[in-house]
């Protein structure tokens, strides 16, 4: 019994998988606004029955896209902040960690970037949900470090704000880089960095009292 459940389950989340995946697939060239159920289902080799069985709705499958390509920059980021090194250190991780998630992820970049603002509801309060849910990590982060030392917490939640904004825009920056012109990374990289410098040195001279 417990291998029949076993296999029920695994067969679950592979139907499950191949819906997110398909759907994914399709939202590279429009909105989940335009998307429908048959569509995604088709793309995924499945009926449109099967697609209930995973997910209430298409605003439904956009919320569990939107988890899933928040979830891995969060660990990562939050690595970066906590981890060894002078702030420069700290900045060029920063960046190169950013670019590398836009090339290894670039469809859950580029949804995240076209439904944020734009789309269905639900979605768009998921996408703000995450960000705040990293802005939090981020503050704690940035709290461990000396230089943090005597902030309140509203300040290193406004802090860890213009962080997480700025890492957001350069990731969409990243993603229109000519995939043709490494240059155009380069650039993108070069004023990413000197934006975070300008954070860092404001963030040394913030009054703290």
């Amino acid at each position: 019994m417990s291998h029949t459940l076993g296999v029920r389950q695994a067969q679950k989340q592979q139907s499950r998988r191949a819906l997110l995946d398909a759907g994914l697939l399709l939202l590279e060239h429009q909105n989940l606004s335009s998307l429908g159920v048959r569509e995604v289902t088709r793309t995924a080799g499945m009926s449109p029955a099967g697609f209930y069985r995973h997910f209430r709705d298409l605003d439904d499958l956009g919320v569990a896209l939107v988890e899933e390509s928040l979830a891995s920059l969060h660990g990562m980021i939050t690595a970066v902040l906590a981890g060894e090194g002078d702030a420069e250190q700290l900045i060029d991780r920063t960046v190169e960690v950013v670019a590398r998630h836009v090339r290894e992820h670039r469809a859950h970049v580029r949804f995240l970037a076209r439904e944020r603002h734009g789309g269905v509801q639900p979605v768009r309060a998921a996408i703000t949900a995450e960000l705040d849910a990293f802005t939090v990590e981020v503050a704690a982060a940035l709290g461990t470090q000396e230089q943090s030392a005597a902030w309140s917490q509203a300040d290193l939640r406004m802090l860890s704000g213009l962080y997480v904004e700025h890492l957001v825009s350069t990731a969409a920056a990243f993603l229109e880089a000519p995939g043709d012109q490494p240059e155009a990374e380069q650039r993108i990289a070069a004023t990413a960095r000197a934006q975070l410098r300008l954070i860092s040195l404001g963030r040394l001279h913030w009054p703290t009292a």
